[in-house]
């Protein structure tokens, strides 16, 4: 159970908020995310509208390296601060803090320089080069200023206040679309006013993570004199294996949006977005459900209670399959429809694409809380280097299937569902139980459950959507609680075993617990 013992009740008590909050964040993300597609497709068109995920996407190999560096630091530094050695915690700060900064400096140069060359190396209309230039140079700004300031936030993250951390995520996306609107509207709809929102929004976000992280811990001074060159090889000895286990990552992730947009064109790359928020707003759902769990398993490892750490990651994993299932089988199911009453009737043909890129994500998105795992025991170089290279295999795949069978963008997205799933299924389970050295198959069979309720989910949906008469979409969201619903009194029946039940239940606040009358038996 969610038991860490000694002076930390307020530590398992914050996960029932930390939940809470990541759920508030998603739905704001969802509300606008759903809002902004259709809204930049009619201000800006198809084509225009592709180079905002575009830039978004090169951000990741811009903030690489300080990304891949955070990882090492939130391990070092939770185990430190948990462990309360205060000394050695502010070395890890000042030295990631100023060294990052240090490396952000060096980059500068080449976020100018593919900001001004981008019209060079992408499809963009020409007469939205200038306006292009901007939105790159704004937008990948914008991520390296708030992957400095995590430096801030990793002291959120080793107290397990994730609820402060979404409420500074959540600012920034609402600082940002509320600014992209007001433009819009005053002026003209502009790839210009996105660059500058974001940057704008991501200020806000850097202020208030300063604020909240001297709150929370009044123990982290920043003092250059605490920067140590020696540190440094420390947290880049594992950082280095990050930053390799991210390239493959990207490759995965974010290359396919490039390779469509190179090999068919802007409008391609638009329509292939869309289909891709949808994607992204399921990695969100899941990373808010890995993100409660994380802050805990690096804690149990730091307290040395491998059991616990076990049963927190099988049910992890299992959970967040199931978790994940209902929305996957559900948007698979109905996906002509969403499609069509979202952004247009003519857009409904883009439902296949939409089933290749979502139904593999049952399998490829309840691993993610492994790879805490391999981060606590700074196990990291064999993932780094098989994802390397398997993101490499991606990157050709996705070129020569659509070369070879002529299957457009959809060949693509088959390739990223081949390659993903693969490492996935096979190799990601098995090496956490290899670092362990538990049984071969435990996170295998904790993943069984979630790809077989999203089969049945995905059938169910799709029978509804053939027989039943759908005129909007009162009737889509009608036939969604009903299925939701259902699903749930299922799974808690028939899908969970006693001692889960009460996991769960541990995630919901005490107050609302009580009134449920849920029995709920947690380790005190």
């Amino acid at each position: 159970m969610l038991n860490l013992t000694e002076n930390q009740e307020t530590f398992s008590k914050q996960v029932p908020k930390n939940l809470l909050a990541n759920v508030l964040y998603f739905i704001i993300n969802v509300i606008i995310g759903l809002f902004l597609v259709p809204f930049f497709i009619d201000s800006l068109g198809v084509a225009s509208y592709a180079l905002v995920p575009l830039a978004t996407s090169l951000t990741g190999y811009v903030n690489l390296v300080v990304q891949s560096l955070n990882t090492s630091v939130s391990r070092h530094l939770t185990i430190d601060l948990q462990r309360k050695e205060f000394e050695k915690a502010n070395i890890t700060f000042n030295t990631a803090l100023f060294g990052t900064l240090g490396i952000i400096l060096l980059m500068l140069p080449f976020v100018v320089l593919i900001s001004y060359y981008a019209p060079l190396f992408f499809e963009i209309p020409t007469s939205q080069e200038n306006a292009a230039r901007i939105l790159f140079l704004g937008v990948i700004s914008s991520f390296l200023l708030r992957a400095w300031g995590s430096n801030f936030g990793v002291s959120l993250f080793a107290y397990n206040r994730l609820d402060l951390q979404n409420l500074v995520n959540a600012v920034n996306i609402l600082v940002q679309v509320g600014l992209i609107i007001l433009l819009f509207r005053f002026y003209s709809p502009s790839l210009v006013y996105i660059g500058l929102a974001y940057l704008i929004g991501a200020s806000v976000a850097f202020i208030l993570t300063i604020v909240f992280s001297r709150k929370i811990n009044p123990y982290l001074k920043v003092n250059i004199k605490d920067f140590r060159r020696s540190k440094v090889n420390e947290i880049t000895g594992m950082g280095g294996w990050v930053i390799i286990n991210q390239i493959g990552s990207l490759l995965f992730l974010q290359i396919d949006l490039i390779v469509v947009n190179k090999l068919f064109g802007a409008v391609a790359g638009g329509e292939y977005s869309v289909v891709l928020t949808w994607s992204m707003m399921l990695r969100t759902i899941a990373g808010m459900l890995v993100g409660v769990l994380t802050p805990i398993i690096l804690t149990y490892y730091a307290k040395e209670r491998i059991d616990e750490l076990i049963n927190v990651s099988k049910s992890a994993v299992k959970f967040t399959g199931l978790a994940m299932a209902l929305p996957i089988g559900y948007i698979c199911g109905f996906a002509p429809q969403l499609l069509s009453l979202w952004i247009g009737p003519e857009f409904a043909k883009l439902s296949l694409l939409m089933v290749l890129m979502l139904s593999h994500l049952v399998i490829n998105l309840p691993v993610t809380p492994l790879f805490a795992i391999n981060v606590a025991y700074n196990k990291v170089r064999i993932p780094g280097i098989v994802t390397f290279f398997m993101g490499i295999g991606n990157f050709f795949l996705a070129v020569m299937i659509p070369y070879l069978t002529g299957w457009n963008y959809y060949g693509v997205a088959l390739a990223g569902a081949i390659m993903l799933t693969l490492k996935n299924a096979f190799f990601t389970p098995w090496y956490a139980t290899k670092v362990l050295e538990i049984s071969k198959t435990t996170f295998v069979n904790s993943m069984l459950p979630g790809v077989v309720a999203m089969i049945i989910t995905t059938v169910v949906s799709n029978l509804i959507s053939n027989y039943l008469q759908i005129s909007g979409i009162i009737s889509l969201f009608i036939y969604g609680i009903i299925l939701t619903i259902i699903y749930l009194l299922v799974v808690w029946k028939f899908g969970l075993k006693q001692l889960e039940r009460q996991t769960a239940g541990s995630f919901i606040p005490i107050k609302i617990r009580s009134r449920l009358n849920l029995e709920v038996k947690c380790d005190q």
